[in-house]
């Protein structure tokens, strides 16, 4: 890995909307390699990190989540699981999430070989949110442990799903700063904006916080077994869950409008729309699988676009400020 004293004596490349340093070592990779490496890179962590969302969704809605009853091995004595009749596809569900945060992981380190190697010329915080995934990726791998030995207590699967949105977040500023300049961040759009910003993000993560507290209380436990449940109402829950969401979009729309009236920069708009036609979606499916009681399918949609939420979230978010220089 290059330090950042290194890269200073070189001058980035360019190749389309990504900037990357000449390798001193790979002198025949030119900024084209460079660049779709990088974008492999960091695409890459940002699918897997919403992808890990929806394979713990699959390991949940199959009642897998105890298919594999030791760590890190799927039983004592076998990493890997066994196809027997009286467990079924269980532990293979299981296995393959944990699979995927190996894959994740891969994607992790290559993160910051590409940075440190490559992008250091983007600056000191762009270095420092490399590392997030790796971190974040580790974490979840303990996290994930404390999960099978407390027999899926909801106390312990809630922080273990909720770090998982703040991961694809943090991911998607990564990608967004990827394409865009590489001087140090202004903001791009009117400072009034900021002021619906920052409530409107805290409003989505207790959108999120409040999804796993009505998911406790529901009947997708993810073990066939006897499995501790919240003890709150779910229909109370429920409603309270509907509220947060109802002032998540009060405060999108308001956003919306002070965007268009200021006539903010185009890519602010645009992701903002995205955000809302993504929440009103995900309502939409939220309401379905209330009403027809929960069946799998719909349940797994409805965590589709929970895996998408945080990370529109943050692409709005990341779009309000800029690193291109000033003109």
């Amino acid at each position: 890995m290059s330090s950042p004293a290194l890269s200073a004596e070189r001058s980035p490349e360019r190749h389309g909307r990504i900037t990357t340093l000449p390798d001193r070592r790979l002198t025949s990779w030119g900024p084209q390699r460079r660049a779709r490496l990088a974008a492999i890179a960091i695409w890459g962590n940002l699918i897997c990190q919403m992808g890990i969302i929806l394979s713990g969704g699959a390991v949940r809605l199959t009642g897998s989540g105890l298919g594999c009853s030791s760590w890190p091995h799927c039983e004592p004595g076998n990493f890997t699981p066994e196809l027997t009749l009286e467990a079924g596809i269980h532990p293979f569900v299981e296995f393959g999430n944990r699979t995927l945060t190996g894959v994740l992981s891969i994607f992790a380190v290559a993160v910051l070989l590409v940075t440190y190697r490559w992008l250091s010329h983007k600056g000191r915080g762009f270095r420092m949110l490399a590392w997030v995934p790796l971190i974040g990726t580790a974490a979840q791998a303990l996290i994930g442990a404390f999960v099978v030995w407390f027999d899926l207590h909801p106390g312990i699967v809630s922080p273990h799903f909720l770090i998982s949105p703040v991961l694809g977040a943090l991911s998607t500023v990564l990608l967004v700063r990827l394409y865009d300049g590489d001087s140090h961040v202004r903001l791009a759009v009117p400072p009034r904006l900021l002021g619906l910003y920052v409530p409107l993000a805290a409003v989505g993560f207790v959108v999120l916080v409040l999804g796993t507290l009505v998911t406790g209380t529901g009947p997708h436990s993810g073990d066939a077994g006897d499995v501790t449940r919240l003890m709150f109402s779910p229909v109370v829950i429920t409603r309270v869950h509907a509220v947060a969401v109802y002032l998540f979009l009060a405060l999108l729309i308001a956003m919306l409008v002070v965007l268009h009236r200021s006539g903010a920069r185009r890519e602010a708009r645009t992701a903002a729309w995205w955000l809302l036609a993504a929440t009103l979606a995900q309502g939409a499916v939220g309401y379905i699988q209330y009403f027809t009681g929960l069946p799998e399918l719909v349940v797994f949609g409805h965590l589709l676009g929970a895996a998408v939420f945080a990370p529109m979230i943050a692409w709005v978010g990341a779009r309000l400020v800029t690193w291109q220089e000033a003109r």
